[in-house]
C-alpha cells in the first residue's frame, strides 16, 4: 500500500450565526477573500431554539447556511476551522466578545459533518485540535439528524438548502 489512497472531494459548507446582515456580510467576505466563490447563501432565520449563545452573543441571533463553490478534501475541514477561528477573532468587537460565529462542515453523498473544538463520545479527532462531529446522515431525501445535532438542524430548518446544495456538489462530482 502506498498511503497515497485519493479520497473523494466533499462540499465544504459554515453555518454562520450573527445578529445582523452586516456581519453576515462581513463574514461572507472575509470567507470569499480565503477560499473563493460562495455557490450558496441561504437565508437568514432565527436562531431561537437554543439560548446557548445569549450571553456571549445577544439573543437576537439568525443563521444563515453558505457553501464553498469549490470541492475540498474532507481533510482541508481542520485548515477551514482554524481559519474560521481567526475570521471571528477579525470581525469581533474590540471587548473581544465575538460577533459571528462560524461553524465549518463539509456534506457528502452520505454524511453532513461540523467542526468543533470540543470533544464529546460521538465526535472523532482529526488534528490541530479540531474534532470532526457527524451530525447528520443522508437517507430519505434529507440529512437525518442524531440526538446530538444541534436543534435547528435536528427541526429541518435547512433541509432544503441542503438538499440543494447537496444537488449542487453532485454535479461538480459529474463534471
Amino acid at each position: 500500500m502506498t498511503g497515497n489512497c485519493p479520497v473523494e472531494p466533499v462540499k465544504l459548507v459554515v453555518a454562520v450565526l450573527c445578529p445582523d446582515s452586516d456581519s453576515l456580510a462581513r463574514s461572507v467576505e472575509g470567507l470569499r477573500s480565503h477560499r473563493g466563490d460562495i455557490d450558496h447563501q441561504g437565508a437568514a432565520r432565527p436562531f431561537n431554539l437554543t439560548d446557548y449563545y445569549e450571553e456571549e452573543m445577544g439573543a437576537e441571533l439568525e443563521r444563515s447556511i453558505l457553501s464553498l463553490d469549490r470541492l475540498a478534501s474532507p481533510g482541508e475541514l481542520v485548515n477551514l476551522k482554524h481559519e474560521c477561528i481567526e475570521l471571528e477573532r477579525s470581525l469581533a468587537a474590540s471587548s473581544g466578545q465575538r460577533a459571528v460565529n462560524l461553524d465549518p462542515g463539509y456534506l457528502d453523498h452520505g454524511k453532513l459533518v461540523l467542526a468543533s473544538l470540543k470533544a464529546a463520545g460521538q465526535k472523532i479527532y482529526l488534528a490541530r485540535g479540531v474534532y470532526a462531529d457527524l451530525v447528520g446522515r443522508y437517507g430519505g431525501g434529507r440529512y437525518r439528524p442524531f440526538e446530538w445535532t444541534f436543534p435547528d438542524f435536528s427541526a429541518g430548518l435547512y433541509d432544503e438548502e441542503l438538499a440543494a446544495i447537496r444537488e449542487r456538489y453532485l454535479e461538480q462530482l459529474r463534471g
